[in-house]
């Protein structure tokens, strides 16, 4: 959930080292060499649409979908030719069937409960095709490392933009807090935002029972360069 600051949302990635381009070039690959036959391709939780017109480069159909509407917008305006549907994560229902289905940078961590999660690979499954794979990447954070108290934060330095980004995160039984505040500066004056992100704080464990659940096989993959995806077919 991106909220208030969707506009400046890529900016702040980039300015923290995350490179979209790379990371959506390495899933897409990923994604070839285990299915070659693969063409179609559904994103859940898109956000501003930063990966789909690399997966759209590398000759997939893609599709993605996200629950945030000013993302969507975003996304809509960023690439005009793919579709990109409002929904939400555990109810979404499209009609279709999927060679692939991925969901990056832990944005799967938004389901928060166990059982919510459950309910996001049920809706995954029910649109993969028989022959197809999931690619979910964790959030970048493990479980067993979060530590709540930990402080974070990220500049952003450009000519007519400027942006400091903190983060205070905190815990809640399983359920990870992210405090984030925005000081946004920009020709049109300064800005103060302050949004709070809830995630679920979900072990291998609790993924691979989410996987069982919709009757998909479970694997932890590494994808390279330090980045790690659960990864599952149909049973």
């Amino acid at each position: 959930m991106i909220t208030q600051t969707t506009a400046f949302y890529d900016t702040i990635d980039a300015a923290g080292g995350r490179n979209r381009i790379a990371s959506a070039q390495t899933v897409a690959a990923f994604v070839r060499a285990e299915v070659p036959g693969a063409r179609t391709m559904l994103e859940i939780g898109c956000g501003t649409g930063a990966h789909l017109a690399t997966f759209a480069t590398a000759n997939f159909s893609a599709r993605g979908i996200e629950a945030d509407l000013k993302a969507v917008a975003l996304a809509r305006s960023r690439t005009p030719e793919i579709v990109v549907d409002p929904a939400e994560l555990t109810t979404f229902d499209l009609g279709e069937r999927f060679d692939a289905i991925v969901s990056l940078d832990g944005s799967s961590a938004f389901a928060r409960l166990p059982a919510r999660l459950d309910a996001l690979l049920a809706r995954i499954a029910q649109h993969l095709e028989p022959t197809g794979i999931v690619v979910i990447e964790p959030y970048a954070v493990a479980a067993a490392a979060y530590r709540p108290g930990t402080l974070e934060s990220i500049f952003v330095d450009e000519p007519d933009l400027k942006i400091a980004r903190m983060c205070l995160s905190k815990q809640m039984g399983k359920i990870g807090i992210l405090d984030y505040h925005f000081l946004v500066a920009s020709l049109r004056g300064v800005e103060r935002f302050f949004e709070r992100h809830e995630i679920g704080l979900f072990t291998d464990a609790v993924y691979e029972a989410a996987f069982a659940s919709a009757n998909l096989t479970f694997t932890r993959t590494s994808l390279g360069v330090g980045r790690d995806a659960y990864v599952g077919r149909p049973r």
